[in-house]
């Protein structure tokens, strides 16, 4: 299964990389500074689960791609996304399967419109990783996993062919019939994780402490919650119970990574992660989140345009 990774950054080099450890055949769609770091450094891993160098991986730049891919992983932030939908374009022929790893839904919409719905799946991954100084590929926890699935619930061929991709690689997979209420849990979650780390610019640890911070994470939360049932997609149980302890846990250092690109002056995704969740359902304490978010941007924004 010929696969294309788009970007190989925290989440796509990790993924791509752990498929190309496992002999798969990977090629990373990349921009000309990242093609160069891979063939002098290569692909570097660092990761309590074992590290990995692959020396010179197969890359590719979108000016130079000439034939289609069996499938495209998609693993760039929201805001990357018309560039990245632009960049793929010659690789997805008549049976391309594109498979998003992005948070959110309006994504899908988006590469819906410009390659048809029969083409994208539903998927979503869990990890813990960014790109450090050294251009190394650090995971910073024990969680490393990839979810997808037809958004129609069918165990299709595609789906059977993707799980067996997977098979062998150090990083945990599965096929789900729920992959859309998976999404959207996982939204759930995230929203309520990026907007009381941002808003506070401290750990779910450091908020639970704070007078007050358990019902401004748990508000938080039942906002999101009512949102995805308003659309009818209602979290499940277990998914709530677990969430809720995870999210009020005394001492924890969690925060999203959302904070950690506000902190270090980074694009942020608020308008896939919060402003989509507001534009399907009314929230007030979502709305402050929202608010404050843009006005970083704004500021971010008026910052660059001064020092330009």
């Amino acid at each position: 299964m010929r696969t294309l990774v788009v970007g190989a950054g925290a989440i796509g080099g990790y993924f791509g990389g752990r498929l190309l450890e496992a002999k798969r055949d990977v090629t990373f769609l990349v921009r000309p500074r990242r093609a160069r770091e891979l063939a002098d450094s290569g692909l570097r891993i660092r990761s309590r689960c074992g590290d990995v160098t692959i020396s010179n991986p197969p890359t590719v730049l979108a000016a130079d791609l000439s034939s289609t891919f069996d499938l495209v992983l998609l693993s760039c932030k929201a805001y990357d996304l018309s560039v990245a939908i632009a960049s793929i374009a010659q690789a997805v022929g008549p049976d391309t399967v594109i498979l998003p790893l992005l948070n959110g839904m309006r994504h899908l919409d988006a590469l819906d419109d410009v390659f048809g719905r029969s083409r994208v799946l539903g998927g979503t991954c869990l990890i813990a990783a960014t790109l450090d100084d050294q251009r190394e590929i650090v995971h910073l926890n024990d969680h490393h996993s990839v979810t997808f699935g037809e958004r129609d619930g069918a165990m299709s061929d595609r789906i059977a062919a993707i799980d067996k991709l997977m098979d062998g690689a150090r990083f945990n997979h599965r096929a789900s019939p729920n992959i859309v209420l998976e999404m959207w849990e996982k939204w759930v979650f995230l929203a309520t994780l990026a907007g009381s780390t941002c808003l506070t610019r401290a750990t779910i640890g450091d908020i639970v402490a704070a007078p007050g911070g358990c019902d401004l994470i748990l508000g938080l939360f039942e906002e999101c919650r009512s949102i995805a049932a308003a659309q009818n997609y209602v979290p499940s149980k277990s998914f709530l119970d677990r969430s809720r302890v995870t999210l009020t846990e005394a001492g924890s250092p969690l925060t999203a990574s959302m904070l950690r690109d506000l902190e270090a002056n980074r694009p942020i995704e608020a308008d896939h992660i919060i402003g989509d969740l507001l534009a399907r359902g009314e929230a007030s304490l979502l709305r402050i989140v929202y608010s404050v978010l843009k006005a970083s941007e704004a500021k971010r924004s008026r910052t660059l345009t001064a020092k330009a």
